[in-house]
């Protein structure tokens, strides 16, 4: 069996009738923490946004937390991102197939409310680079690029063949961006792509299809790209591992791509990544990765067995060979797993670090309580 780190201790906010699905850290102030949360654990029922600070501790005991405000909505919030240009706003996803845009100085009602997904939305990426833009992905196998001033969105990639669950800037490249999709495929858009209009595709839209597309295994829940290193994906799926991939096979620069190789589906882009990494032993799905924003080499993950773990995924039992090693083994390379974080008692299905106090995590999970931990 796998030997565990102990579970640290932890502060603990709890978010009454309604099920935490993620958070996320203001880009802008180290004290407040957005939490995207949903009634009846978002299968029916309405939705809230906690607005949440974040206070020291005497000690350096772990901060506390606090809600300073929240907003409720008709239908279940699946996720939030902090504007990266105005340090009041928010985007939140919804279970009704809208997007709201909230201002943390007002009460009651979004600023603005889009509606063109026709299922629910379950993800939305603010680009910290190019800051006037953010994405949406959503079940009806789209994703929709936006700013925050115009009533439509910009643009359209309709080359998924399911539920699209995340979609992510990279924080390299700012037309860049990575999906993860319930066909089992990660894949890379290039808003610079121009693609040829053709007699069956006169209209051709720039970055509507995929440069890359990556055959993960299982559904793949979540991704997030690596902060330091450029070409660096993580991927979490149904089929329990953590992967990451190097993407320099894919692609030599942002737009320019190899050639597909033989008999690689339609639209399968160019490469196929080369997997550098895998962390095993969650017990159940990976519903959320995330890089931390302090290291190259330190990445959380969240998953339905209850647990938020912290990888080292620069250690020797998360390379390929290691994995190998142990197949048909119960567990996993113990030395890649830097920290475990056990308190909660339901689905741990959202998580995020800190960007201003190095180690500092907060999970959410379906159990309603948000905690926050060191990695």
């Amino acid at each position: 069996m796998q030997r565990r780190p102990p579970s640290g201790p932890h502060s603990r906010l709890d978010t009454p009738g309604f099920a935490g699905h993620n958070v996320a850290w203001s880009p802008f102030y180290p004290d407040r923490l957005a939490v995207a949360a949903a009634a009846n654990y978002g299968l029916v029922g309405n939705g809230r946004l906690h607005l949440v600070g974040v206070q020291d501790a005497p000690g350096g005991a772990l901060p506390q937390l606090g809600v300073q405000k929240v907003f409720d909505t008709q239908d279940g919030l699946y996720d939030v991102a902090w504007s990266e240009i105005n340090e009041n706003q928010l985007a939140t996803a919804s279970g009704d197939g809208s997007i709201k845009l909230w201002d943390a100085t007002l009460n009651d009602y979004p600023i603005r409310n889009w509606h063109e997904h026709t299922r629910e939305v379950f993800s939305v990426d603010w680009n910290n680079i190019k800051k006037d833009i953010f994405l949406s992905s959503s079940w009806d196998a789209s994703v929709k690029v936006w700013h925050p001033d115009q009533p439509r969105s910009l643009t359209t990639m309709t080359a998924h063949t399911a539920c699209v669950y995340a979609a992510i800037w990279s924080p390299h490249s700012p037309d860049v961006l990575a999906t993860a999709c319930g066909d089992g495929h990660a894949r890379l858009f290039d808003l610079r792509a121009n693609p040829a209009p053709t007699a069956g595709n006169p209209g051709a839209v720039a970055g509507a299809q995929p440069i890359a597309t990556v055959p993960v295994g299982g559904e793949v829940l979540t991704l997030d790209w690596n902060k330091y290193r450029t070409f660096n994906l993580a991927t979490g799926s149904t089929d329990k591992a953590v992967k990451v991939w190097d993407l320099r096979s894919v692609s030599s620069s942002a737009g320019s791509m190899a050639r597909p190789p033989p008999g690689a589906p339609a639209g399968a882009g160019g490469g196929l990544g080369q997997v550098t990494a895998i962390c095993t032993g969650h017990e159940y799905a990976v519903r959320k990765v995330a890089f931390s924003p302090h290291s190259p080499s330190l990445l959380a993950s969240a998953s339905y067995d209850m647990t938020a773990r912290v990888w080292d995924v620069d250690h020797p039992s998360a390379s390929l060979a290691s994995v190998a090693s142990r197949l048909g083994q119960a567990g996993g390379g113990p030395g890649a797993m830097r920290s475990l974080h056990d308190g909660h008692t339901e689905f741990v299905v959202g998580l995020g670090w800190s960007l201003f106090q190095e180690g500092l995590v907060a999970s959410t999970a379906w159990d309603m309580s948000v905690h926050l931990w060191r990695a």
